[in-house]
């Protein structure tokens, strides 16, 4: 049961991290463009990023059933998984890296799980059809949409840009930022909440697979009768999970993130009202589209690659390719380097007697 507490708290606190991680992605836009201010920005992202955490679980059971076998997993593995995703998120907080929870998260549970199944690596699961007929598994899920959203986030933001620009080009720059500048509080508002209902469910599958986790193991079986809700036979999401992972969620993203939205939203391309509309409007529906196929996505990958592509429109040369570069080195190496961690404090507890 303390192992289970232990988890809990570092579910909590990973999701807490998330929070003014990756939320600074989703407001970083709306700052620069000096929409709001950040302290409105914040409570913008965080009521938002609520609403967007109490709408679906689609993407919780893809992290918590569809990724690793269960079997293997014990309460070591997914703290083992969390410790390195919370290890990688404060390091690339500090350094101002916009890098993804979501696959530091993944990586760390994978990693965890192959040291538990004794470097078996048929632990993962890389791709399978479920019961339903739907492709499940780290390609499609993970690995695919890794490689395709960034894409479809530099085209899409470019391609909204360019349609935009022939819409407004002969109004005043005045009435554009006025415009707009409008327009982005929806924008803002509409990126909060789809990241709320992709990056919140990571963290309620984590903890759902605890409770699955314990439940089997039998840790829970002499609880008093008031901790029934503890027991989980079957995977499934509880409603203190999701309430608890949304509200945590909102609590980080009131704490900011300036860090990260100073790299996102000045030193990568400088932005006006209506290119931060155009950049949250391809980010956000690119993540409310996947959020529905229960797809874990990077917000951060979505939202940078759409700055990109808008900033590339706006003129080529506006982007700096510098700070680009940086940032698509840490998203590389996001899901080795949290496996890796996730698999050495794995074995480290097996040494120390824990499993």
């Amino acid at each position: 049961m303390t192992i289970f507490l232990i988890v809990l708290a570092a579910a909590l606190v990973f999701e807490y991290i998330n929070g003014f991680h990756d939320a600074a992605n989703a407001i970083a836009t709306v700052v620069s463009t000096k929409v709001l201010t950040p302290r409105q920005a914040i409570m913008l992202a965080a009521f938002f990023n609520l609403t967007g955490a109490l709408a679906g679980t689609a993407v919780a059971s893809t992290i918590g059933k569809g990724l690793v076998d269960t079997n293997y997993v014990t309460m070591i593995t997914i703290l083992s998984g969390l410790t390195g995703a919370i290890i990688w998120n404060l390091l690339t907080w500090w350094l101002g890296l916009p890098s993804s929870s979501s696959h530091a998260l993944i990586g760390g549970l994978c990693g965890a799980a192959v040291a538990s199944a004794n470097d078996n690596w048929n632990v993962l699961t890389w791709s399978a059809i479920d019961a339903k007929g739907a492709a499940v598994g780290l390609w499609p899920k993970v690995v695919l949409p890794m490689i395709t959203s960034p894409i479809i986030g530099f085209i899409g933001g470019g391609l909204l840009m360019f349609l935009l620009t022939m819409c407004i080009h002969r109004l005043r720059p005045r009435t554009v930022n006025s415009i707009f500048g409008k327009l982005q509080l929806a924008s803002a508002a509409f990126m909060g909440h789809s990241h709320g209902l992709n990056d919140a469910q990571k963290t309620m599958g984590i903890i759902a697979l605890a409770l699955f986790t314990g439940t089997k193991a039998g840790v829970f079986n002499d609880l008093p009768a008031w901790a029934e809700f503890l027991r989980t036979p079957n995977f499934e999401i509880r409603q203190w999970v999701v309430f608890s992972c949304a509200l945590t969620m909102c609590a980080g993203t009131a704490a900011g993130g300036w860090r990260i939205i100073r790299t996102m939203g000045h030193k990568m391309v400088r932005l006006q009202p209506v290119h931060g509309f155009a950049a949250e409007t391809t980010a956000a529906g690119i993540i409310q589209i996947a959020s529905g196929f229960g797809i874990p996505l990077s917000t951060t990958h979505a939202i940078s690659t759409s700055i990109m592509g808008v900033g590339a429109v706006k003129r080529f040369g506006a982007v700096k390719w510098g700070v680009v570069e940086r940032i698509v080195w840490a998203w590389i190496f996001t899901l080795p380097v949290c496996g890796l961690i996730g698999y050495g404090v794995e074995k480290l507890c097996k040494a120390l007697g824990y499993s």
